[in-house]
């Protein structure tokens, strides 16, 4: 059988912000309600369940799919929890794809949550436990002084400057503060701010990363022709990649980021993408530090290795620019609940290419967008592609 078209009808989000009161399972449920409500759909219409979250540390809750299950709306339901890390946020609506596309249900709701200021002190003692036994934990990775090797990696590789990389940090916190549901929005920071603030592990600064946060997202998929009966403007799942690489981060080119390309090219594939610089016009690269989006956007084949800066430089990168560039904010300025990160830039794409977006919406109405997410052990590239 033929793979159905599968459309996102409604999206929901919270605010991203630190919680002191909202339980996990209440997030969950107030995105979920917010993305029924915006199609006008009800659980009775929903006929299955995907959830994301990150490792069940991260909210501090054993067995966190199943703690999640009915504030996600999936009591009763057909319900699948999946997790690849940072890179969950853009593998779950692919599983809310398979499970459509597949002839199994028409509607499903796909819904990604993360508490992380619940984990006391920081979300840096789980990562700890996350390397290998042998090789790598006796040396007490810590996030930051990873990726500060892989920045200079990359830096040194392609003879990037700090404030090549600071312009990132820089629009990414100006478009934030166009959305409402972003906590770190600042419509006057300036280069300046970025390259004068706090060095955690050089060649990494405090304005490079984005910060620890609370959230949920969730958004309405559904078949053709259930689509159709609740909008006029359904926006399509055109295509899906995903890739693992090797987990050793000892053993990767640090330079360049071959789970990404791999993941694109088989999203690229499958929406009959021959040109991907002509043809996305509007992308949402996973940013949780500022060289991660330059990174990315390499790996997704839309810049030459090291020449990412340039889309920022010249322009293209801005909001009415020939591809703007996480008009949402992204994660550097909305915030970073790590599954819900991602998810949010799939809705962030379905609110412009319907011209939802308010504030930041793209000039032109874009007809095509891209939306990837990275994580697990820092191998795992996960693709969609959206199109009106």
């Amino acid at each position: 059988m033929a793979m159905r078209k599968v459309a996102v009808i409604g999206a929901g989000m919270t605010k991203f912000v630190r919680r002191a009161q909202e339980t996990p399972k209440e997030l969950s449920w107030q995105a979920s309600h917010m993305a029924l409500e915006s199609c006008e759909m009800s659980l009775q219409d929903i006929e299955a369940v995907c959830l994301g979250t990150a490792p069940d540390v991260f909210d501090g809750v054993h067995f966190n799919g199943e703690y999640l299950c009915d504030g996600a709306g999936g009591w009763g339901k057909p319900y699948m929890r999946s997790y690849v890390g940072g890179g969950t946020g853009v593998f779950v609506p692919i599983q809310g794809w398979y499970h459509i596309a597949s002839g199994m249900f028409d509607t499903c709701l796909v819904v990604a949550e993360e508490k992380m200021s619940s984990y006391y002190p920081h979300a840096q003692a789980g990562f700890l436990t996350i390397f290998d036994h042998t090789t790598e934990r006796p040396l007490k990775p810590n996030l930051l002084w990873i990726f500060a090797l892989e920045m200079n990696r990359y830096m040194s590789t392609y003879g990037i400057s700090k404030e090549d990389i600071a312009q990132v940090s820089v629009l990414h916190k100006r478009n934030a503060a166009k959305n409402p549901c972003a906590l770190l929005g600042d419509e006057k920071i300036t280069l300046e701010d970025v390259l004068n603030s706090e060095i955690l592990a050089y060649p990494v600064q405090r304005l490079d990363v984005s910060p620890v946060s609370d959230g949920a997202v969730a958004l309405v998929l559904a078949a053709e022709h259930i689509a159709r009966r609740y909008t006029d403007k359904p926006v399509w799942i055109e295509g899906v990649g995903w890739h693992l690489d090797t987990s050793y981060w000892t053993n990767r080119d640090l330079s360049y980021p071959r789970y990404v390309e791999c993941a694109a090219r088989m999203a690229y594939d499958m929406a009959g993408i021959k040109e991907p610089r002509k043809e996305i016009h509007i992308v949402e690269p996973y940013d949780p530090f500022d060289y991660k989006a330059l990174h990315h956007l390499e790996g997704l084949l839309l810049a030459d290795r090291g020449k990412a800066p340039d889309l920022y430089a010249d322009g293209t990168a801005a909001i009415d620019g020939n591809m703007p560039i996480c008009p949402s904010g992204g994660l550097l300025g909305v915030g970073n609940p790590i599954a819900a990160a991602g998810l949010m830039k799939v809705a962030e794409l379905f609110w412009q290419l319907r011209g939802e977006a308010g504030a930041r919406q793209v000039p032109g109405y874009p007809k095509r967008g891209l939306a990837q997410a990275w994580g697990d052990l820092m191998q795992v590239g996960t693709v969609i592609i959206l199109g009106r």
